[in-house]
């Protein structure tokens, strides 16, 4: 009995010394935990050594149509095709550099500023990027009930400005305005309204483009809406009919831009119509007036009574459904307001592989 007692002693003697030990070893040659740690209100902790790690070097800062951000390692071109992959439909990206803030533009019409150096890094590849790996909004900003990350935006101030389009026709051009808060609002919102669509204007000429549930498509330059300040409400940016809202708010420059719009059933649950997809040239739609009604962009199929779902941008155009998996869009169609081809899945979103 006194042998087991002495063998118990020594065992509890042995490892309260090399407790010790380790313990000793670790308060001389620890170093600082260098991982990023994001904690559930989306405030960044980091050991105090961690951003003097990260060159301030230019990158890109990527928002996937899941929800998903990252940035990558450098600002080189992102290649503009590549391998289908689950969350590679990328429906926004700007330039910012990692150590540098951006912005978030959300359906509440309130921009909401992040840090770079929160948001992981995807490799380079010789094909367009995707963000599996990426950092949902979720985790680094809290939004009120039905609110949606739209866009990014930078923070320069050489930028040309926001444009941003509601629910009810008003579009809005935003002077840039950087304030020394976590968040602040872009625009005044009527009492029921909402912003579907928000962009970060990069070039002067570039034109502004409206897609209602009714199928009306509208676009005119952006130089017929004139800049406003933070606490304005917008004017008058599309013609609605009767019953009708806007699905889709965007900007386009360039001459090779295309039309993507789905059809189905507006008395159908959310994400479970497949419905009608068609990819139209954005030059077969002639411009008309800020405040007129818009050129019928989409014939309906029996059964079929809304858009959906409208995408506007540089071809070509790519589709995701609610998981975040690719689903395959027809071939161009040449006819403006032809009826779409039954897609094989929901859609959820499109956009392109390069957020062009």
């Amino acid at each position: 009995m006194a042998e087991g007692t002495e063998s118990s002693e020594t065992t509890e003697h042995l490892r309260t010394l090399v407790s010790n030990q380790l313990a000793e070893i670790a308060q001389q040659h620890g170093t600082p935990r260098r991982t990023i740690l994001l904690a559930a209100s989306g405030v960044a902790t980091t050991a105090a050594t961690a951003p003097l790690e990260v060159a301030d070097d230019p990158c890109w800062v990527l928002l996937s149509s899941a929800g998903l951000l990252a940035r990558t390692a450098s600002a080189q071109p992102i290649p503009p095709v590549g391998a289908r992959a689950n969350h590679d439909v990328m429906v926004s990206k700007i330039i910012a550099t990692a150590r540098g803030s951006c912005g978030l533009i959300t359906s509440a019409g309130r921009l909401i500023k992040i840090s770079a150096l929160d948001l992981p890094t995807v490799p380079s590849t010789a094909h367009a990027p995707n963000l599996q790996g990426g950092t949902h909004v979720s985790e680094l900003v809290t939004l009120d009930a039905g609110e949606k990350v739209l866009c990014l935006t930078t923070l320069a101030d050489d930028s040309l400005g926001l444009a941003l389009g509601t629910a009810r026709g008003v579009v809005k051009r935003v002077n840039p305005e950087i304030l020394g808060k976590d968040s602040w609002e872009v625009i005044r919102l009527e009492a029921g309204d909402r912003v579907v669509g928000a962009v970060e204007l990069t070039a002067a000429a570039a034109e502004l483009v409206f897609v209602t549930n009714d199928a009306q498509l509208l676009h005119f330059p952006a130089t017929a809406v004139r800049p406003q300040g933070r606490s304005g409400g917008g004017m008058a940016g599309i013609k609605l009919g009767i019953g009708a809202s806007v699905v889709y708010f965007g900007a386009v420059s360039a001459t090779d831009a295309v039309v993507a719009t789905v059809s189905g059933t507006s008395r159908a649950l959310p994400g479970t119509d497949a419905g009608s997809v068609k990819v139209t040239g954005f030059g077969n739609y002639p411009a008309k007036g800020r405040a007129t009604g818009g050129v019928r962009c989409h014939r309906f199929l029996k059964g079929e009574d809304a858009v959906l779902l409208a995408w506007v941008g540089l071809a070509p155009a790519i589709a995701a459904a609610p998981s975040g998996s690719p689903v395959p869009l027809p071939a161009v169609d040449a006819r403006r307001d032809g009826s779409g081809t039954p897609s094989s899945q929901p859609i959820a979103a499109i956009g392109s592989a390069a957020a062009g």
